[in-house]
């Protein structure tokens, strides 16, 4: 049978499905198949799609219905669906998209190739069942060279009342221990030297192995020890699983970048309860106060019109965030998903309340952005160089998260190519960015 040469592929939702995308691809190269950045000219397109809350499940369709135009307007033969939203929702996919040829679950991607011989038949296939979380595939990567993402586990055991994601990953598995190092220095090898861990909740990692330790501070520590990487950066931790000796190793050790990303989600007591996430108020500011002892910043994500929120909750929410001044802090309103506690609870927030605070925490959060930022004025910063805007270049620190976080833009004494790493000297900011020139020549 003739296999499709070439794919294109529209990749939705966060860096943990960005690297099920990669798996995918690195599985179609073995059989052949050539990733291609212009869908007219693919013979096969993928949409790797996100369920978790419903702006995601529409951006999802959207992007599946437009990729469908390239079976009439381009060379495309087979549309295939993947990813969370596929998982959930496969027989509404399947019946209300004639269009798509496959679909496949968060658990079946070693089974893509397979699903294309099917397809070629006329068959439809729809493949959610397996729960095959990590498999060595030779991934491509879609990020640049020189940085990459490592997923640590899969699915998670939280069960915050808000979130859909254990029912459709499933409940939490960590990585081989081994399988995770390895990988990291394959990806070492091709160039990478910016190593961000990834999983649903990384602070976990290691607790469902024998023994029931965390191991996170430890693979932190075997990622540093990778001769060529210079930066090691970890994401989504949970609150009750940050101890001492996990922020001991990322203040400790210089390729550890001094950054925690937190989602927090709210400080009231009574919400937090009823989120069913664990950790006090009292706990939560005790961890701030020891991120900042050891000059460790804090990314977090918060949560607004969660299920009965009142005024006074949303305000005690808006005096925390002044007082802990986060550096960096997304926001997004409560959205009831399928199947999960909050989807009835009484209390349901009005959409132009839960936007109403919405706008203000944003707003908030710009001031305290920009007074940070210009803090950093005057400082000479280690730099990663990602691309050039005219004569500029621009980049990130090691405390900017690649595309999550801003840029650092400076103007260079020579031509740099993405993946150096130069100082620039910050010269001045804005709320998020901030601005600089080269101060010496590159550094190691």
């Amino acid at each position: 049978m003739n296999l499709p040469k070439t794919v294109g592929v529209v990749s939705l939702g966060c860096s943990k499905n960005r690297v099920d995308t990669e798996n995918m691809l690195g599985i179609l190269a073995k059989a052949g198949i050539t990733p291609v950045a212009d869908p007219a000219k693919a013979e096969i397109i993928i949409v790797n799609t996100c369920g978790f809350i419903l702006p995601a499940r529409e951006e999802s369709i959207d992007a599946i219905f437009d990729m469908a135009r390239y079976k009439t307007m381009g060379t495309c033969k087979l549309l295939f669906v993947t990813g969370c939203l596929s998982q959930r929702y496969p027989q509404a996919l399947k019946s209300e998209m004639p269009e798509v040829d496959a679909i496949l679950g968060v658990g079946d991607y070693p089974r893509i190739v397979e699903a294309i011989e099917e397809a070629l038949k006329g068959e439809k296939p729809v493949y959610t069942s397996s729960r095959e979380r990590f498999f060595e595939c030779g991934r491509v990567l879609t990020t640049p060279g020189y940085s990459a993402y490592v997923k640590i586990s899969d699915g998670c055991d939280n069960r915050c009342s808000y979130c859909a994601i254990p029912l459709i990953r499933g409940s939490y598995s960590s990585r081989p221990y081994d399988d995770a190092v390895n990988e990291m220095n394959r990806l070492a090898k091709g160039g990478v030297t910016e190593i961000t861990l990834i999983a649903q909740d990384t602070s976990r990692y290691g607790n469902d192995f024998p023994g029931g330790k965390t191991l996170l501070a430890q693979l932190i520590k075997s990622a540093c020890s990778i001769d060529s990487v210079k930066w090691v950066r970890t994401l989504y931790c949970y609150p009750d699983t940050v101890d001492e000796r996990l922020l001991d190793v990322i203040a400790g050790n210089e390729k550890a970048c001094n950054y925690l990303d937190l989602p927090l989600q709210h400080i009231n007591a009574d919400i937090l309860k009823r989120m069913n996430r664990r950790g006090s108020p009292e706990y939560i500011r005790r961890l701030i106060d020891e991120c900042r002892s050891r000059n460790i910043i804090v990314r977090t994500t918060m949560m607004v019109g969660f299920p009965g929120e009142t005024d006074e909750q949303f305000e005690e929410l808006m005096e925390f965030v002044e007082q802990a001044r986060f550096a960096r802090l997304g926001a997004f309103t409560f959205s009831p998903e399928e199947g999960t506690p909050a989807f009835d609870m009484p209390g349901q927030i009005d959409e132009d309340v839960k936007k109403e605070r919405l706008d203000r925490l944003m707003t908030l959060q710009r001031g305290i952005s920009a007074s940070i930022n210009a803090s950093r004025v005057g400082s000479v910063e280690k730099v990663l160089v990602e691309g050039r805007r005219g004569s500029k270049c621009y980049g990130r620190s090691s405390l900017e998260a690649p595309e999550v976080d801003p840029s650092i833009i400076f103007t260079p004494v020579s031509d740099h190519s993405p993946g150096d790493y130069v100082f620039v000297s910050i010269d001045s900011s804005s709320d998020y960015d901030l601005y600089g020139h080269e101060s010496g020549g590159d550094s190691d």
